[in-house]
This record gives structure tokens, sequence and C-alpha cells, in this order.
């Protein structure tokens, strides 16, 4: 597909968490949270909203591309959690941004933590297909909500809230090489929140509901499944492009955690210094993590070349997008 990402951006809550302020909130010795996840600080919603974030990264977004919503013909939301359940996010954000009535396109995207490689390869179609000249995507996160601070303070001390998204146009040269998503739905019930759409009738079972509100993980199945299977995902990702793991000038992962990123360097040998990891600062931002490594690379101007998007997600799936940057 002939297209490029014409400008990207990003967006974080002016409140920082130290992993130490937990430490001592929760009553455990200093540095521990830190050491057990690798993210020193992260960054927590106190007065934004999910819609501020993804405005604030969509507007970033469009003034790097040079352009206005009144040039955009498709708006993609990609995010795990959405502001509310019905309707979808993108038309809030697209509301917000000045978008005029029956102008654009807008749905939401959902594959949890891939939402965003996902709805980038879907505006890549409709882009390079020629439905719309511009397409733009966003991911935006709170991601600090809803978490297992009581029972599972090493998994809730990974995340942080932000935003990323990224507008995409037409290119002569680059683009797509390849795109490739698995699942294995084995681990369905390994990483999830239980209630919120019609599994828990909140009216009728609203005990249940609560127990099923929060955020929960088993790690180390999520670990075991991974080290079987993604080494060989992302071997076939490259066989598709026509790359060898050499040939990658640039890896914008997953933010999953430090020591989750660290594990997948030495399991598929990209050299460490090609990899995007920006996580100790910013933690697991969920399906945010992706767009917002990806404006942190551009902004450094780190975006040339063979450029790999790469993630795990829950459900479980392992995705990426192999994209030649002209």
């Amino acid at each position: 597909m002939r297209i490029k990402i014409a400008g990207t951006g990003r967006a974080l809550p002016q409140k920082v968490v130290p992993s130490s302020e937990w430490d001592a909130s929760l009553g455990l010795e200093h540095g521990h949270l830190g050491a057990a996840t690798g993210v020193v600080t992260r960054h927590v919603c106190d007065g934004e909203s999910q819609i501020d974030l993804a405005v604030t990264a969509c507007r970033a977004a469009l003034a790097d591309a040079g352009l206005s919503a009144g040039d955009i013909g498709l708006v993609i939301g990609a995010q795990a959690v959405p502001y509310q359940p019905i309707p979808a996010t993108a038309p809030l954000v697209m509301q917000r941004l000045g978008f005029a009535d029956g102008q654009a396109a807008g749905f939401d995207v959902n594959a949890t933590c891939l939402s965003f490689v996902t709805a980038l390869e879907q505006a890549a179609m409709a882009v390079d297909g020629g439905r719309v000249a511009a397409a733009l995507v966003f991911s935006s996160e709170v991601a600090s909500r809803a978490l297992p601070w009581d029972s599972q303070p090493e998994i809730a001390a990974l995340f942080g809230d932000g935003a990323g998204a990224a507008v995409i146009t037409r290119a002569n040269r680059g683009g797509i090489a390849a795109t490739l998503m698995r699942t294995f739905p084995s681990g369905f019930d390994d990483c999830g929140i239980g209630a919120g759409g019609t599994r828990i009738d909140y009216h009728n079972a609203p005990d249940d509901f609560a127990s099923l509100a929060r955020f929960q993980m088993d790690g180390r199945r999520l670990f075991r499944l991974t080290s079987v299977h993604f080494c060989n995902f992302v071997n076939d990702l490259l066989e598709r492009a026509g790359w060898s793991i050499a040939d990658v000038d640039l890896v914008v992962p997953h933010q999953a955690s430090p020591l989750a990123l660290g594990h997948m360097i030495r399991q598929t040998g990209f050299a460490a210094d090609r990899v995007v990891n920006v996580a100790a600062g910013v933690g697991n931002q969920i399906a945010a993590s992706i767009p917002f490594a990806l404006d942190v690379a551009r902004r450094d101007g780190r975006m040339a070349g063979k450029v790999l998007l790469l993630g795990t997600s829950a459900g479980v799936s392992f995705g990426g997008l192999a994209l030649e940057v002209a």
C-alpha cells in the first residue's frame, strides 16, 4: 500500500506519579515497584479526560502533517477501553476537532493493545484505494483506572495514561510492505476486564459486575505463550515483507514494560539501539503505547528506512506492520 505517515502527535496528562509514591502508599519497601516492573514514573489523568488527550494528540498530528480537520475523510478511534460503550469514541473526538457534519466517516476499532496497528491498516487501505485523501487514527487511554492495587500491585504499577495519533496520506514511494496478525484464543482468560459489556447485567447482578470491573492479568501464562510463539511470528512477518532482522532500521513496539521489551530484544535478536523504549518513563499506555512511541521516534528523527510496528494484545494476539519510510 503506497501510503505514508504524514504527521504524528502525542499527549500526556500533567500529573506525574513516581513508583516510589505507590511504594509508600501501599506500605512496600522503597524501590520495590520500580524494581519489579522497570517503570519509574507514569502520567495519570487528574482533571484531563480521555477525550482531552485524544484531541491534543490529534491536533499535534494534523499540525505535523500541515493539514486541518477539513482535509480528513476518515477518522478511526483505536483504544482498548472507550470513553463509553455507545456510541464510538471517534465521533466525539471529531466534534471537538471541529469536523463538519457529514464531512468524514468516523468509527472505532478495538484489538486492545494492537488497536492502533489494526486501525492503521484499515486507514491505509482506504487511502491507498482512493476512498479518502487523508485519514486520522488516534489511540487514547486512561489506563490508570480499574487496576488491582490491592491484589496485584506489581501489575497495577505497569500502567500509565496517554494518547498518540497519526495522519495517513497517499505516497509515491514507500508504504506498507506487509502486515500480519495471529490470535491465540487459548489465552482469552489470561488478561482482561470482565465487566462493562453484556457478560454481566449490572441491574440484576451489581456485586458480580463490581467484582469483574477491575483489570486482571496472569503474567506467567502470558509470558509462556509469548515465549513459545512470538519469535516465529516476527520471522513470518519479516518473510512477508522480504526483510531480514538486519534490514530493520527501527522497531516501534508496544511498551508492555521495560522488562518485557528487554525480553523481546533478546528473543528476536533486534539490536537494542534500534528499538524505541520509553516504557520506564510513561508505563504501559495500552493501545496508545505504539502511536506514542511512534511520535517520539518521528520527533527524534529516527523514522527512516524499514520500520517495524510490533506488539501483543489481550485475546491473545500478536500483530505487526512493516513500513518502508521513503
